[in-house]
């Protein structure tokens, strides 16, 4: 068996979309974090001017679409998840002109365009909450969010015991409009991240309205920031114990997941459902198991949610299997897609949480994108950065930074819950003041050597990270037996190696091995016998023991 790099040429999009029918169901979607992907202006951050002229460069990656994080009008307390106008560009980004350059330009490529949105939360600025303090107590704006007296004889504890997810309490004290001390207000992030009221009409109007307002601007879909946090249990009861930041997905939580959200997301499928194109809904959803986030994808409402029961599974071949067989029968009922992701803007390069480097990495992107679904890619892993873990504190951005403190989460694991790290400007050049991410410096600090990492250096390089990741994506698109469908077909392998194969519409199959043991391993004569490898994730040419950290795909 000898290794074959797949044909890296594209079959023909076309101008305007990618007209598939259910072309979510099994598309590969790029997250371009735009402050640190592409510097149009030389002021250090990055835009939307600047991600446009990068467009054509995620069309030749192979993506089906791009997933752009908050743009909006913002003071930028949690890089701009905190919004103060949902229907207005930051000026560090651009202007409404930018946006509509942008999807006229990704839709002329043939990729679609999904767009933040921020619902369970809106920035202090924001008009209605300004409003609301300077009318005080009684104001029907406090009622748009969650506005409640002290408790304690002269109202000076907070209303419950909730915690924020940045660290310390979820309630902040505003004094009233007479300077004396007044009411407190929720806020499961930041303070300036005051929780939206779900039971006031006025906020449901807003945001279906707000909607309405991007889909006619030509956006493609919704990634719907802390979708399961939109209702909070009535009452707002105590929850008894702190530590409430170590429970997040694992356990039921009076401020998560409530059964109340479904309703929202029900309003919003009738709403996309109207326009032309399958326009979509994408729930980032922190749930206790697979069985709650498949009820966001229930057929009248969203269309996918984040699987971060899979992100979170250590690089283990009887744990991913068991999470993988979970997401997938979890979803089958509802008849919506699993998605596979590794690295978002939240979390710690996979390359570095996974442990074993670059080999690891590649071994585990092969992985995902065998599995039948949708799988995301965030900027930059496909030129394998890792995380960035010695920036100084005084360059820091994150407000866990200053919530939690230095140590972040204080777990001792290394993966300190801490944000800037995987959110650095990637590297476009070897070389320059910024490695090609503008004219400009950058916003946070790159590495010495960062250029190493970059797309100039990395491409036409068959053994490179990013020329990997654009032959498994052309393969992917070729082969009607990867990404589609809604289960694997597992076969015996040694421990500590995980082998399935996949079937195509087309009568073609696919096999897929991955070695995440500490040995190599001997892959039984089945699974080698006969066709072809189309692609190792180190090179390996088919012969002796699959290597430690290595994955193959073959045509069988």
């Amino acid at each position: 068996m000898t290794q074959h790099l797949a044909d890296r040429t594209q079959p023909t999009r076309g101008p305007g979309h990618d007209q598939r029918r259910d072309w979510w169901r099994d598309a590969v979607i790029y997250q371009v974090y735009p402050r640190s992907f592409a510097d149009g202006d030389g002021d250090g951050m990055g835009d939307l001017a600047g991600a446009r002229e990068r467009l054509p460069y995620l069309a030749d990656l192979g993506v089906d679409a791009v997933w752009l994080s908050p743009f909006y009008a913002s003071p930028q307390a949690d890089a701009g998840y905190d919004v103060a106008d949902y229907r207005a560009i930051d000026p560090m980004f651009g202007d409404l002109h930018d946006a509509d350059a942008l999807i006229r330009e990704a839709h002329r490529l043939g990729l679609r365009v999904i767009v933040d949105l921020v619902p369970n939360h809106s920035s202090d600025r924001h008009e209605w909450f300004q409003r609301a303090l300077r009318e005080g107590p009684g104001s029907p704006l406090r009622d748009r969010y969650h506005f409640r007296p002290g408790r304690g004889a002269s109202g000076d504890l907070p209303p419950n015991d909730w915690e924020s997810i940045f660290g310390g309490p979820a309630w902040t004290r505003v004094p009233d409009p007479d300077g004396t001390p007044g009411e407190w207000y929720l806020h499961l992030f930041a303070p300036e991240q005051p929780d939206f009221n779900w039971d006031n009409e006025a906020v449901r109007d807003e945001f279906r309205s707000v909607l309405r307002f991007w889909l006619d601007m030509g956006v493609d879909g919704f990634r719907i920031d802390v979708a399961h946090g939109l209702i909070k249990a009535a009452g707002l009861p105590d929850m008894g114990h702190t530590g409430q930041l170590k429970l997040l997905g694992t356990q039921v939580l009076p401020f998560f997941d409530q059964d109340g959200v479904h309703e929202i997301y029900r309003s919003w499928r009738r709403i996309l459902d109207e326009y032309p194109n399958q326009r979509i809904g994408v729930a980032e959803a922190w749930t206790p198991n697979a069985g709650r986030t498949a009820l966001y994808v229930r057929p009248d409402e969203l269309h996918q949610a984040f699987n971060f029961h899979y992100l979170n599974t250590a690089w283990d071949a009887a744990a991913l299997r068991e999470v993988i067989d979970a997401s997938l029968d979890s979803m089958r009922p509802v008849g919506a897609p699993t998605t596979w992701v590794l690295s978002n803007h939240d979390v710690v390069r996979h390359r570095t949480r996974l442990g074993g480097g670059i080999a690891r990495a590649r071994a585990a992107t092969l992985l995902m994108l065998a599995l039948p679904g949708s799988a995301y890619v965030y900027q930059g892993e496909e030129l394998g950065l890792p995380e960035v873990t010695d920036l100084p504190d005084e360059a820091r951005q994150d407000p866990a930074f200053f919530r939690r403190g230095p140590h972040g989460d204080g777990s001792g694991d290394g993966q300190d819950g801490l944000r800037d790290g995987c959110r650095v400007p990637i590297p476009w050049a070897a070389d320059g003041t910024s490695y090609g991410f503008g004219a400009g410096g950058s916003w946070l600090p790159q590495p010495d050597g960062w250029g190493a990492h970059s797309v100039a250096v990395q491409t036409g390089d068959p053994a490179s990270t990013l020329e990997l990741y654009r032959s498994a994506l052309a393969l992917r698109r070729a082969h009607a037996a990867l990404g589609a469908g809604d289960g694997v077909e597992w076969l015996d392998a040694p421990a500590g190696v995980l082998a399935f194969r996949r079937r195509g519409a087309d009568g073609v199959s696919l096999v897929c091995a991955v070695n995440t043991g500490a040995a190599p391993a001997e892959l039984p004569g089945v699974l080698t016998a006969g066709g072809h490898a189309l692609l190792t994730s180190d090179g390996w040419d088919g012969t002796g023991p699959l290597p430690v950290d290595t994955a193959v795909w073959w045509q069988e």
